[in-house]
């Protein structure tokens, strides 16, 4: 087993410093919320961007951000708060999966509303957005349906986002299903990006318009962060995050000319703006907006503690979207666009696949070894590799080995003996038709577990396992499905060579 120390002030030592003030976010970000529901009548469509109830990307590239702090503040307001989930029948068709939990965009949607209403939340129901008959849209609905959430059907609309004059009319937003709500502030979240949060937001308006409801809109947007320079590492890792979707950051031209300030948007916002301005004349005789960052609420800029952290830690985020779009490719599920992007964002931020130490150490090891290994680089800058042994898979051995050098355990310790580890290889083997008898990270920590009842050891290394969150590691080929399963429920950042 390699063990390499690194020392304190190297990227990874200031990447794992708090760079964000969550507190000061949470204080600021309630107050704007609460005076944009103030300035509006009778009801506000709030669209949150990212990700509403675990926003990890913006954990990851803001040391310090809470993952659930967007929902900490709705809770504020729970009696005024109805939650609409927007997904594309697109990512329905295409089972397009959430990366960092692994799971497809429909069942994430349903395991939100189950959040959602397990707070305490009323959830008014799913809308179906850039509809265009996919039978897998459909069978969603009567999923749905099955389950007693209302379903709504937003149709793609020919000239979207152009054709203003279709667009706002009764056969653009006119043909979509008007979404029944009752609460004044109606939140607006997806699974994921290009689910159709905007245009849910603005179908809504117009259809509220026709009934004599006075409805306004704003925007809950994480990133890109207006007010940091465009190429800074935050707003890249922001790009790199929604490559598939071709997503560009850009200077609000809208803003500019309005105000002679240069703030920081993106694309689809900026090509919306004009649909948005449309809709607003047409209910007030003006728009409340003089750009795409009006209508934003994002606080996220004005409290970063630390700039050298969250640069640090943006550009640790590009890295691994990297490996994981290789990763994507290899399954099938990938864009060579997509990659060629990252690619030239990693350019764009000077940083390379190189500069992350933990994917070199585990592909150093495989090619000293000749077998997979995987590597894990603690808080302190201590590298720790997990090699293939006859009865241990290279997850399962730097899990233990990570778990060891955490509580101080020496390296010669074994914190499981052969003798209860074989048992168990062979039950898999003979008995249950594995071709692979090397036990799998939550075999290992199963028998961890049960050792810890009276082996003092192997009770301290499993005390160790919140330590892992937030950590990175990288495997030298790509994971098995249980493997890359339990390091993400114990919260590690996980990156793969793209082999099998």
């Amino acid at each position: 087993m390699i063990f390499v120390k690194i020392k304190q002030n190297n990227e990874r030592g200031v990447r794992m410093k708090i760079g964000f003030d969550n507190d000061k976010y949470v204080q600021m970000q309630s107050q704007h919320i609460k005076e944009r529901i103030d300035h509006f009548g009778d009801k506000l469509y709030l669209e949150f961007g990212g990700k509403l109830y675990d926003d990890y990307h913006a954990s990851r590239v803001l040391p310090g951000f809470h993952p659930d702090s967007k929902l900490q503040m709705l809770m504020k307001l729970q009696e005024q708060v109805e939650i609409i989930v927007a997904i594309s029948a697109g990512a329905i068709a295409s089972n397009k999966m959430r990366g960092d939990l692994g799971i497809t965009y429909d069942d994430d949607a349903l395991r939100l509303i189950d959040i959602f209403k397990g707070l305490g939340f009323y959830v008014g129901g799913v809308a179906i957005t850039q509809y265009t008959g996919e039978a897998a849209a459909d069978s969603f609905r009567e999923r749905l349906d099955s389950l007693g959430i209302p379903s709504y059907i937003l149709y793609k609309i020919d000239g979207y986002p152009s054709n203003i004059e279709h667009i706002v009319s009764d056969d653009g937003f006119g043909k979509n299903d008007y979404i029944k709500t009752t609460r004044p502030l109606v939140v607006v979240t997806a699974p994921g990006p290009g689910s159709g949060k905007m245009a849910t937001c603005l179908s809504q308006l117009y259809k509220e318009h026709k009934r004599g409801v006075r409805a306004g809109y704003a925007k809950f947007e994480t990133f890109p962060v207006w007010n940091m320079p465009l190429k800074h590492p935050v707003n890249i890792a922001y790009e790199a995050a929604t490559a598939d979707l071709n997503d560009v950051n850009m200077i609000d031209p809208f803003h500019l000319e309005a105000y002679g300030e240069t703030t920081i948007n993106y694309n689809r916002d900026v090509e919306i703006y004009p649909v948005l301005k449309a809709i607003f004349e047409k209910i007030y005789g003006k728009c409340e907006y003089m750009s795409p960052t009006d209508m934003g609420v994002n606080m996220v800029g004005n409290c970063i503690s630390d700039d050298e952290v969250c640069r640090a830690a943006g550009n640790a985020e590009i890295i691994r979207r990297y490996y994981t779009e290789l990763c994507n490719i290899k399954k099938g599920t990938g864009s060579r666009d997509a990659l060629y992007k990252i690619q030239l964002l990693m350019n764009q931020a000077g940083i390379s696949p190189a500069d992350r130490k933990v994917a070199n150490l585990a592909v150093k090891v495989e090619e000293e070894t000749g077998q997979p290994a995987v590597a894990i680089e603690l808080e302190d800058g201590t590298l720790v590799d997990g090699k293939t042994s006859d009865l241990l898979g290279p997850s399962a051995a730097v899990l233990l080995n990570a778990l060891k050098e955490l509580a101080g355990i020496p390296h010669d310790t074994l914190l499981i003996s052969p003798e209860a580890l074989r048992p168990i290889s062979e039950l898999k083997q003979n008995y249950l038709g594995a071709k692979n008898p090397r036990l799998h990270s939550d075999e290992v920590l199963t028998v961890l577990s049960i050792g810890a009842s009276t082996d003092p050891n192997a009770k301290a290394a499993l005390e160790q396992l919140p330590k892992l969150h937030g950590l990175d590691v990288h495997s030298s080929v790509m994971l098995s499905p249980v493997d890359e399963k339990i390091f993400k429920k114990l919260g590690l950042n996980v990156t793969s060579e793209p082999k099998k």
